[in-house]
């Protein structure tokens, strides 16, 4: 079963539409990376699969069943936002929140649940500062700790938004395949909203491309040029390769809306 399927779908936010006739299919293993431009509805997507924006028209299954909140089969990495100075929780308590934060009451203690704190502090490169107060850490290291927390319950579908945004190149790196890592194995399916795809380029079996109401998906090689993102946004844009990255020029800005990104 597909950790993600999306079919017809169609969303307008602020009087415009972001997509519509949108299809996407996410398959067990799959890293299907979210492009485009500022405004192009790409958060509004995310949204719409955790079940917090409802769709105009079509529809959303994720493991075969109809989207709803709090869906524990989804991980979600959210775009950075800093924890203020004064919040006490340590590192290690949030990222144990991916592991009982649904449950009512205090997380009952036990050696198995230590044992994967462990593990996910390890791996996100946090057993430094996992013991502190989260207020007192920095961007980048609070938000590889929420990575833990997404990974935690070992979900089905994968949801990140912009989660490389505060991170330096080699962490951004190490992310990404902290992300990736495993996750074929597991047949979980990656959804990885981003302004840069180079640091997941190579990780990428899919890139959705979303544009003034419109859209296109394929592999990247098919996807990532002129002639492809020109028809797609309707004004020239230029995709220039130098060695193993890529870069775009031209892209249109859209009006912005608070949820559009």
């Amino acid at each position: 079963m597909n950790p993600l399927e999306i079919r017809d779908a169609a969303l307008t936010l602020g009087g415009r539409i972001l997509w519509s006739g949108l299809d996407l299919t996410v398959k067990p293993g799959e890293f299907v990376a979210v492009l485009g431009a500022n405004g192009s509805g790409k958060t509004s997507l995310l949204r719409a699969i955790l079940g917090q924006l409802p769709l105009d028209s079509g529809e959303i299954r994720v493991q075969g069943r109809p989207v709803t909140r709090g869906d524990r089969a989804i991980g979600y990495i959210p775009q950075q936002r800093i924890m203020p100075a004064g919040t006490a929780l340590r590192g290690r308590d949030l990222v144990g929140l991916g592991l009982d934060g649904h449950r009512w009451g205090l997380p009952l203690p036990s050696r198995a649940r230590r044992d994967r704190i462990d593990e996910l502090v390890d791996a996100v490169g946090a057993r430094a500062y996992a013991n502190l107060p989260v207020g007192v850490l920095s961007g980048g290291e609070q938000q590889r700790l929420r990575v833990g927390q997404a990974l935690a319950s070992h979900p089905t579908l994968l949801l990140c938004d912009e989660p490389l945004s505060s991170l330096d190149l080699h962490h951004q790196r190490g992310v990404a395949e902290l992300i990736d890592e495993g996750l074929h194995e597991r047949g979980t399916g990656v959804v990885f909203v981003t302004h840069d795809i180079n640091p997941v380029l190579d990780m990428t079996d899919t890139v959705l491309y979303l544009a003034n109401g419109r859209f296109t998906s394929g592999p990247p090689e098919e996807v990532l040029t002129s002639e492809v993102l020109s028809d797609l946004y309707g004004t020239p844009v230029e995709v220039i390769r130098s060695g193993e990255r890529v870069f775009v020029a031209g892209i249109p800005e859209f009006p912005r809306h608070e949820a559009a990104s």
